[in-house]
């Protein structure tokens, strides 16, 4: 089973952030420890991952923007992804949904995912967008015992 981690790879002057007249703070900068994975978090030898956000002047929330991830996924003939991270209200929803429109089943891992909440109820609006978009809500526990029955 194929696993991809993506993450925010961004220039010191993106777009998104507020000096450039962006919404958010410096945040993911390539090459500092704010653009590392969390310590404790185990990525398997295996794992491919994919950097979005890395061009200066191009916002990217989907892992599946200018990313070719999608048809890296087709490839290897993957039909349902499962989504986790942050933040649900911005990456983790347009990620869902763009997978959606590209045709995989996307299962979001409910608390695995954690919204900004700019406005209040911003995390829970994006939840209902992709279960609008035909995605689906587990908990990890559910991936877990699903994945654990696969491999028997």
């Amino acid at each position: 089973m194929p696993i991809f981690f993506t993450r925010d790879w961004h220039p010191a002057d993106h777009v998104s952030f507020r000096s450039r007249g962006g919404i958010w703070p410096p945040h993911c900068v390539q090459g500092t420890p704010g653009a590392e994975f969390e310590p404790g978090l185990i990525i398997p030898k295996a794992a491919v991952v994919v950097s979005k956000g890395d061009s200066k002047d191009e916002e990217a929330y989907s892992g599946f923007q200018g990313t070719g991830l999608g048809e890296r996924l087709k490839r290897l003939h993957v039909d349902a992804i499962f989504l986790g991270g942050l933040t649900t209200d911005y990456c983790v929803r347009e990620s869902a949904l763009d997978a959606r429109k590209a045709g995989f089943s996307v299962i979001v891992i409910r608390d695995c995912t954690r919204a900004v909440d700019v406005r209040q109820g911003d995390g829970e609006r994006a939840l209902a967008d992709m279960l609008r978009a035909g995605a689906k809500l587990a908990e990890s526990s559910d991936v877990i015992r699903r994945l654990a029955s696969t491999q028997q």
